[in-house]
């Protein structure tokens, strides 16, 4: 068995592309592999800025010689079809067999493939590899760059390193000729450097300043930058990506400490530390306060003979002007208060048909308010506070700080918040309201933040679903599933109790009311007449026009959007489908969330058939109640008589049936049953109604054994018209019973 060495060296690799690239050299590899029946013992990949390498192991010297058999035409088949089977085999008539195939006679072909070379199939297979490779984008370059058909790599390649033991795999791509040859660090090591065979590629890059492994890169940053930072009596801030960027930068890793001036740590912590890692590449440090420290740890690519002193220099003159560009930012944004600050929202398009972001925060600032309000008599008060928060809320978008650094959105609000004087709780809903942005980013605490984020995203979901823009397969432009989940997060882990599809209609029903009221100021506008909300307009979308006590109005572009929601949701019926929609959607996330939590989808299903159950806390509360159940014999068994009863009732095409008390005397069996639902029917819907789920539970355990014992002694379809009736009246009220806690029908087993 032998290794096999292949190295693309090309000029730098974006970082971020080199672990996928890594992953696609090993997966083209593979495929070209397998074509040639040949499998390797391990694949290695490596990634450094300037090459991209694989060593497969325990390849053997050729491939198997194989047999291949394939199955013709039958014997008396017209000739053109036999030569046209000769033709795909290579064959002559006479090398063809002859077979019986359900009784008629048929011509195989058996072609013996010989074993090929090892270095032959790796011959073909790396110009292969390189011309279908799939960076996110590449280029063309030289003279040959003219031509469409010429090579497109990520950057210009310069040499191939392909040795199979210790022999050169022949090989060109574009002019570029395999060899042993490659080179070392460019400021290090910039002369050729010969490599021997697979087991020394790695060490004798080493000796020339090369770290080829990009784990032992990061490893070394990591421990570099923690050791740098801890001289200086600090902490280093770790980062998981901001380490893994580093080391696709460097080919010889030397992480070394800063300092930046100590006034600069008026600015936001945050800012400082987005201008650091985001621009520079550089971590930043706490102090043993936990405090962020005016110190940073750059990630140098040479071994300076000075030690690093010229290099630290200049990346803090760089760092200073950097953070004097985001403390100029912040001054100049935190002079405008952020109430003005919102009125620009007007300006930025949140989408082509749901109008501006100041439309947008109308919107949810409006739900807001009527989610929270208590009583109609402060529902003014509150919806106009909670517009007020909303459009503070979003006001930071456009300020320059937050257009230089988009991660700071909300972050930035709640600083301009604080330096506006307003109360700490709004302060914190303003910065927490994109909260959770994924499974597991944090939920916002506080009232007032929960409430305005669950406002902020119901209306996003609601509105993009009014106008068609729903996630479609793995498309979800919008952010719409982790906009769901995120609703269903803070519903069940703040409490909040509310009945979530008259919520999605306030949603729906505040979109339509807002485009009604524009068209309603362009009619007043248009014919300088006071309109009503209630008056009756008739919008034709087909000839975009609004017809009014005979005007008739050609609408502007501008409001064309706001014609076609008003009028394809300005029917009650309309927006009843575009709830269920969003909610069968929310519902939807809901199990995907429960499913990865232990939650068995079927049981959320269960209770959510019953109809009528929108509250999640208590539908979950619910879910998890019956979970427990089911886990018992007692669960189990009474699942198993429900499903018996249902089938004999389905069969018997009963639907609704009505029991009294039968006229004839009940076996002891039946007498049994009916004593145990009425014990078990009033404490499971009391249970219910209290929300006492597990109470409910264990009243539909007494059914257990009654209803065993009535399905051994009982004849349901006894030839006694009378008896069979109430029998099946008996099994229909146990059904109905049961439903009263979730429908069993969905239940699986």
């Amino acid at each position: 068995m032998t290794d096999f060495l292949l190295e693309l060296r090309s000029e730098e690799i974006p970082a971020r592309m080199q672990d996928k690239a890594r992953e696609d050299l090993a997966r083209l590899f593979s495929a070209e592999l397998d074509k040639a029946g040949l499998k390797a013992g391990e694949l290695v990949t490596y990634a450094t800025p300037r090459r991209l390498a694989l060593i497969a192991r325990d390849l053997p010297a050729q491939t198997e010689a194989v047999s291949e058999e394939l199955k013709g035409p039958p014997a008396d088949a017209p000739d053109a079809a036999i030569d046209g089977f000769l033709r795909k085999a290579g064959l002559t008539r006479d090398a063809l067999e002859t077979r019986d195939v359900k009784g008629r006679a048929t011509l195989f072909a058996v072609i013996d493939k010989p074993g090929q070379a090892t270095a032959e199939v790796l011959a073909t297979a790396i110009p292969a590899i390189v011309r279908a490779f799939p960076w996110p984008k590449s280029m063309r370059w030289g003279a040959a760059s003219q031509s469409t058909e010429s090579l497109r790599w990520v950057r210009p390649l310069q040499g191939i390193v392909a040795l199979f033991g210790d022999d050169v795999v022949e090989c060109e791509v574009a002019g570029v000729r395999s060899g042993a040859a490659t080179v070392g660090h460019r400021f290090h090591h910039p002369g050729v450097i010969t490599i021997g065979s697979a087991s020394d590629y790695v060490e004798k890059l080493r000796a020339c300043h090369v770290i080829v492994d990009q784990n032992e890169r990061r490893a070394t940053i990591a421990l570099g930058a923690k050791m740098a930072a801890n001289k200086a009596g600090l902490t280093l801030i770790e980062d998981e990506g901001l380490l893994i960027e580093n080391a696709g930068l460097t080919e010889w890793p030397v992480p070394l400490l800063g300092r930046f001036d100590e006034a600069f740590l008026d600015v936001p912590p945050e800012v400082i530390q987005l201008t650091a890692r985001v621009n520079q590449k550089y971590f930043v440090c706490q102090d043993a306060a936990g405090k962020l420290a005016n110190a940073f740890v750059c990630t140098a690519n040479i071994d300076a003979a000075d030690g690093g002193a010229k290099i630290v220099e200049g990346n803090q003159k760089v760092l200073a002007a950097r953070l004097s560009d985001a403390r100029f930012f912040y001054e100049t944004d935190a002079r405008i208060p952020l109430a003005e600050h919102a009125n620009k929202l007007e300006k930025i398009v949140f989408h082509e048909k749901l109008g501006s972001v100041l439309d947008r925060c109308d919107r949810f600032g409006r739900l807001m308010g009527q989610m929270i309000s208590s009583s109609s008599e402060d529902a003014a008060e509150k919806i106009n506070s909670s517009i007020t928060l909303a459009r503070v809320s979003k006001a930071d978008l456009v300020t320059g700080m937050v257009g230089e650094f988009p991660e700071l959105q909300g972050v930035m609000g709640g600083y301009y918040a604080a330096a506006d004087g307003y109360p700490e709780t709004l302060q914190s809903a303003v910065r927490q309201h994109y909260q959770p942005q994924g499974p597991d980013d944090l939920v916002p605490t506080g009232p007032i933040a929960y409430s305005l984020a669950l406002a902020d995203k119901l209306d996003s979901v609601s509105a993009f679903f009014a106008v068609g823009q729903k996630p479609t397969g793995s498309k979800d432009p919008f952010a719409l599933r982790r906009a769901a989940l995120g609703i269903c997060r803070i519903i069940l882990e703040r409490g909040v109790r509310a009945r979530l599809q008259p919520v999605i209609a306030l949603a729906i029903s505040n979109l339509v009311v807002q485009n009604v009221d524009k068209l309603i100021a362009f009619i007043e506008n248009e014919c300088s007449e006071v309109v009503d909300a209630k008056t009756e307009l008739v919008f034709d979308t087909d000839e975009v026009k609004i017809k009014f006590k005979g005007l008739v109005l050609d609408v502007p572009v501008q409001l064309r959007a706001p014609l076609e929601i008003a009028h394809r949701l300005g029917a009650s019926e309309a927006q009843a489908n575009v709830v269920a929609e969003v909610f069968a959607f929310i519902v939807d996330r809901l199990k995907v969330q429960q499913r990865e939590a232990g939650v068995r989808h079927d049981l959320i299903d269960a209770v959510f058939a019953l109809g009528g159950e929108d509250d999640l806390v208590r539908l979950l509360a619910r879910v998890h109640a019956l979970q427990a159940f089911m886990a018992t014999d007692d669960g189990a068994n009474l699942l198993a008589g429900y499903k018996r009863a249902a089938n004999i009732l389905k069969k018997e095409g009963v639907t609704d049936a009505v029991w009294s008390a039968p006229a004839y005397a009940p076996e002891p069996a039946e007498a049994a049953l009916i004593a145990a639902l009425d014990g078990a029917e009033p404490k499971a819907a009391a249970a219910v109604e209290g929300e006492r789920f597990e109470e409910a539970m264990a009243a539909l355990a007494t059914l257990r054994a009654p209803i065993d014992a009535f399905f051994t002694d009982v004849t349901v379809n006894d030839a006694d018209p009378a008896k069979r009736e109430s029998r099946l009246a008996l099994l229909a009220r146990m059904r109905d019973a049961v439903h009263r806690v979730a429908d069993f029908g969905k239940i699986e087993g």
